[in-house]
Parts: structure tokens; sequence; C-alpha cells
């Protein structure tokens, strides 16, 4: 992951207000619980985990969690929570470009506001480590920017539909996706689920997937 990424959301998680729009599971990741419980799902990984709402929800439901970030105030935040709700769950600091797990160890991935900061070929290879540690059959769950997001074209652009917004030193890219798009990155799994959602912000506008490992 761009460095200027983690750097940035390490300062955000540092602080009780930089924490406090991401502390409660969103709908869609708490919704797919009954899901994965009714395919057996047993083993999760919340890659991205920032401050840790998703992975200490699935750890309260009864999952075996491994959760990663290269953020570490997030990953103490979150090992904090943890230790507080008596929650197991294993966290570390990891990249998500080369994820430290073997072949086929997780019924889930989830990667929530995460895999696309970076250029198109950046987002190619999170997606095959994704495939790569997720068991066959296994489910990805995630977001990627859409085209129809108000900030897509606006910065400096550094590689096709990636563009860097700002002047601050800790701004860092962002890649943006149409559905052809989608479908070459997506191209080794089998897609249940697509649609457009708007997050936080009116006009910012979201792919919200969900995949099969084929």
């Amino acid at each position: 992951m761009a460095a200027t990424a983690v750097e940035a959301w390490d300062e955000r998680w540092a602080t009780p207000e930089g924490r406090a729009d991401w502390l409660v599971p969103h709908p869609a990741v708490a919704g797919l619980v009954p899901v994965l419980k009714a395919r057996g799902a047993q083993h999760v990984l919340d890659l991205g985990c920032g401050v840790g709402r998703h992975a200490l929800f699935f750890a309260e439901h009864g999952f075996a969690v491994e959760a990663i970030d290269g953020a570490a105030a997030g990953l103490d935040f979150a090992c904090r929570d943890a230790a507080a709700r008596d929650l197991r769950l294993s966290l570390r600091q990891a990249d998500a470009d080369t994820l430290p797990f073997s072949d086929e160890s997780f019924d889930y991935v989830l990667s929530w506001n995460v895999i696309f900061h970076g250029t198109m070929g950046d987002v190619g290879r999170r997606l095959a480590e994704i495939w790569r540690v997720l068991k066959p059959g296994g489910l990805f769950q995630g977001t990627m920017l859409s085209k129809r997001d108000v900030q897509f074209g606006r910065g400096r652009a550094i590689a096709p539909d990636t563009f860097i917004r700002g002047s601050d030193p800790k701004a860092h890219p962002h890649f943006y996706c149409d559905l052809a798009g989608l479908a070459v990155l997506f191209a080794g799994f089998e897609l249940l689920s697509l649609t457009q959602e708007e997050q936080r912000r009116p006009g910012s506008w979201h792919w919200h997937i969900l995949v099969e490992r084929r």
C-alpha cells in the first residue's frame, strides 16, 4: 500500500475525532454474517482493518479472525478495544500487496475502502493476493471507487483513472473504475452481487462487490 496512504490513516486513527466515523460496522458487511454462517465459514480476514470495526464484529460473532493494516495507530486501538470487550482475534501490521498467509487460508476476505488506493496495477496485485489466500468457493467482499464519484478526474493524474487530490504530502492515489474495469480486475471471481452506493457524503459513489473465488 502507498506509504502516503498509511501515513494519512495512521494520523487519523491516532485521535478520537479521526476514529469517530469508523467505529460502527457497515450495514452491508454486518448483513453478510447470516450468509457466512449458512455457508459454514469459519476463518475470515479483514484486510485493511483500520480501527477494527469489522474485525471485532466478526470476532463477536464467533469467527476466527485475522486482521491486518499498515497503520500502527489503528491496530493499537483495535487491540485495546478487543481486550476491553474480551474478544480474541489476531492483529498484525502488514501490507495488502504481499499477504503474510498461506494459500487457501480463508473462507471470507473483507477489504472495505482499501484496495483502490493506488493504480489499476496495484489493485490487480492485491486482488491476486486475495484470490490466493481464499479457499475455492470462498467469498470476497469489498469496495471500489466508481467513475460516477464526483472526485473522479480531479487532482493530478499519475496513471490511467488514478488521481492524487490536494497538495498535502500525505495525499495518496485513488483509482476509479467502471463496469468494464471491474470485469477485468475480477476475472478470477464469480460475481454474486454488485451495486453502486453513496458513502458518507453526497456524490461519493462506491461499487459494493461480493464475489466468489472460482
